[in-house]
């Protein structure tokens, strides 16, 4: 018998785990951004010390999970499951950065959802009994990205109007079956939403869809209004995704004061040349590690709803015409069970 299911698409878990540490590690960029007090650490070489922009990618991983262990006073042997991904093909971002770490693995795919992904699978893993501890980290490398996803850097592509910078950063929780809050209280799987646009350089029209359905379908199940959270944040929309949310949920006569969005608060807007803010994985990552998380424990939000999103193409179906399938996850974090 289900007793956790709540509506078509959410889970209220009997026994929310407890975020025990958790940590961001960033770039130069974002450090020069408006959130760089709530980084654990700024490294002003974009290379991490590395030979490649994905060995960087893997030394973020690296560096933010050991971070978030060592807050939650752990070792890496005592992690029951660890839950990663990135935008790379493979995920070899996470794949090398795990080998060595004596952790028993589950890589995922969800695009810039990751984060979200990684978060409500490591929740339901322990709510569900199968272990004490589990850990979720994913990250994201401009210059990896724009080799993967876009063009080289060499070739100087000019940027338009509604893209967005990927962040470079990585984040990590750490998840205990038994302690203190923040708590994961809920999570709302997200589906599939495509409506049909093909622009590559337009993730935040393209995810926005995913973000209105997720976050509804959300409020819908639990039947709950927007004003029971202190906070819905989506990752990673950036302004013009941000914009297509508001007005959708205008149009059915909600207006979401208490709404954010990662790609807009992890840069400057006016002042860094990002155009339509911050993009990639580790978007959401560090804004939740750091400034989300660290500003619950500071008592300015005792309820958020972090809303994960993803565009889940890749550079042949782009050039194959395809359009863009996007996704959204939100996960519940309360002070309080």
């Amino acid at each position: 018998m289900t007793t956790k299911k709540k509506g078509k698409q959410t889970v209220a878990f009997a026994n929310p785990p407890s975020i025990a540490g958790h940590a961001c590690v960033v770039g130069k960029k974002e450090g020069d951004g408006p959130l760089a007090g709530s980084f654990d650490l700024i490294e002003q070489d974009d290379t991490f010390g590395e030979a490649s922009w994905e060995k960087a990618e893997s030394a973020m991983q690296k560096m933010a999970l050991t971070a978030a262990l060592d807050k939650a006073k752990q070792a890496a042997s005592t992690m029951d499951y660890l839950f990663g991904g990135d935008l790379l093909n493979q995920c070899i971002g996470t794949g090398f950065a795990v080998r060595g770490q004596d952790i028993p693995f589950y890589g995922i795919y969800g695009a810039c959802s990751n984060m979200a992904e990684s978060l409500s699978l490591a929740a339901m893993m322990l709510d569900g009994g199968f272990g004490e501890w589990a850990a979720a980290v994913t990250s994201s490398h401009f210059c990896s990205a724009e080799r993967q996803y876009r063009t080289p850097l060499e070739y100087g592509g000019q940027r338009t109007p509604t893209a967005q910078w990927t962040v470079t950063g990585a984040g990590a929780t750490v998840l205990a079956r038994e302690g203190d809050g923040p708590y994961v209280t809920h999570v709302t799987t997200g589906k599939i939403v495509d409506k049909g646009i093909k622009d590559a350089n337009n993730m935040g029209g393209a995810m926005a869809p995913a973000a209105y359905q997720t976050i509804k379908a959300h409020l819908e199940d639990l039947n709950r209004k927007p004003s029971y959270y202190d906070l819905i944040v989506t990752g990673d929309l950036g302004r013009l995704g941000k914009e297509i949310v508001l007005d959708f949920f205008h149009r059915d006569g909600m207006d979401l004061a208490n709404f954010d969005d990662c790609g807009t608060l992890v840069y400057d807007l006016e002042n860094q040349d990002v155009h339509c803010g911050g993009s990639g994985c580790g978007c959401s990552a560090v804004v939740l590690n750091g400034y989300l998380l660290n500003g619950m424990r500071a008592g300015r939000w005792n309820k958020i709803l972090f809303c994960g999103t993803g565009a889940l193409l890749s550079p042949t179906s782009t050039q194959q015409g395809e359009s863009i399938p996007c996704i959204c996850h939100a996960v519940a974090v309360e002070t309080k069970k």
